[in-house]
């Protein structure tokens, strides 16, 4: 069942998205809104890649449309007259050429919502320029930021500027609806993962401005250079995450490892964290992960074991919230957040292309 269809379904059952297949935060903003009831009309070119097992393509309705075609921007103009938002993630001027810049769009629907999605946003010395999540994340100062005290910076997978860009796009699609709603006047979004990389990081340029961050990796309180939030290796090569940031649980974690809390150096003096990570360090060593879950379980402690992926689909609080789900046979994330009376839910993944015939005949005149 595609997400949004049944009556009353999800709090958004009552909006219609139409996507212009793009990669990166556009599928992935347009899956959180069909998650949570709309209806989401994804439209690709012929012979689109379409990789089975893409999660954020599910709920979708699928529909190929030809848009160099007098046909296919015939059926692109009687979609956008009849839908409340226009998602697209092309390179800036490319919506133009096509001969649907937001102008047109608008006369043909003036509530319409259009979100665009680029990396570096539609105006800007670096607007034409190509990049991909790790050169938007790295450019907003994100991936300096992460890695070990002295070493190179990690790769956040493509987390922080194609997932903060999707979250963008679905906040601002919110935005513009509610907004629209009220004026019965659209509006164009200009949603950029630069922008969404930089504001990820608000609290630390804040914290830098104060000079209570330093611009150097593992050498603040949360990026690995304390040893009270820390990754630390275990004995049979799996490794536990320690968050014991606050004082009552820093002490109760020190003196499970076995420390005189009384003995040791005050808990944020900087200058003691490299000795004091490799005490910590050496001890986890000895022992195999299983033996360390045991031991700070029923302890506030804020520590926990890093799980894979598999595990993670397994454990028992996810199992008990239902986090993951089962569709189609593929073990994947479910519907967030939680609506008590008009719940989200996840739908299939839709063949390239199901649903043209369908969708033709709905819109078309």
């Amino acid at each position: 069942m595609t997400a949004g269809t049944e009556g009353g379904k999800g709090p958004l059952h009552d909006v219609r998205v139409l996507e212009l297949g793009s990669l990166g935060p556009g599928p992935f903003g347009c899956m959180l809104l069909a998650d949570m009831g709309a209806d989401v009309i994804r439209v690709d070119r012929p012979g689109a890649a379409h990789p089975a097992g893409d999660v954020l393509l599910r709920g979708r309705r699928s529909v190929v449309i030809d848009l160099k075609s007098d046909d296919g921007k015939v059926f692109l103009a009687e979609l956008i007259a009849s839908c409340d938002v226009l998602c697209e993630g092309f390179r800036p001027g490319v919506l133009e050429r096509l001969g649907f810049d937001p102008e047109r769009c608008l006369q043909l629907n003036p509530r319409l919502v259009i979100a665009r999605v680029t990396g570096w946003g539609q105006n800007g010395p670096l607007a034409d320029t190509v990049g991909h999540d790790i050169n938007y994340a790295g450019v907003a100062g994100v991936i300096h930021a992460i890695g070990p005290t002295g070493g190179d910076p990690v790769i956040p997978l493509n987390l922080v500027a194609d997932g903060g860009g999707g979250w963008m796009l679905a906040f601002g699609v919110m935005c513009g609806l509610w907004e629209s709603r009220g004026s019965g006047r659209g509006q164009v979004i200009d949603v950029a993962m630069l922008d969404a990389s930089a504001l990820m990081m608000a609290k630390w340029f804040g914290e830098y401005a104060a000079g209570s961050w330093r611009d150097e990796r593992g050498m603040n309180r949360i990026d690995g250079g304390s040893h009270f939030y820390h990754i630390y290796r275990t004995a049979d090569g799996r490794h536990l995450s320690v968050g014991a940031i606050e004082t009552k649980f820093y002490e109760t974690f020190m003196s499970l490892l076995g420390f005189d809390v009384a003995t040791l150096p005050d808990q944020h003096d900087r200058g003691a964290w490299p000795e004091m990570t490799g005490r910590v360090a050496a001890l986890i060593a000895e022992q195999p992960l299983q033996h360390w879950v045991e031991t700070f379980e029923g302890h506030e402690v804020c520590v926990t074991p890093v799980s894979s992926l598999s595990e993670a689909t397994q454990g028992n609080h996810a199992r008990a919230r239902q986090t993951f789900v089962e569709v189609d046979g593929i073990v994947q994330p479910g519907a967030a957040p939680r609506f008590d009376r008009t719940p989200g839910s996840v739908g299939r993944i839709p063949e390239l292309g199901e649903h043209t015939a369908e969708v033709r005949a709905e819109f078309t005149r």
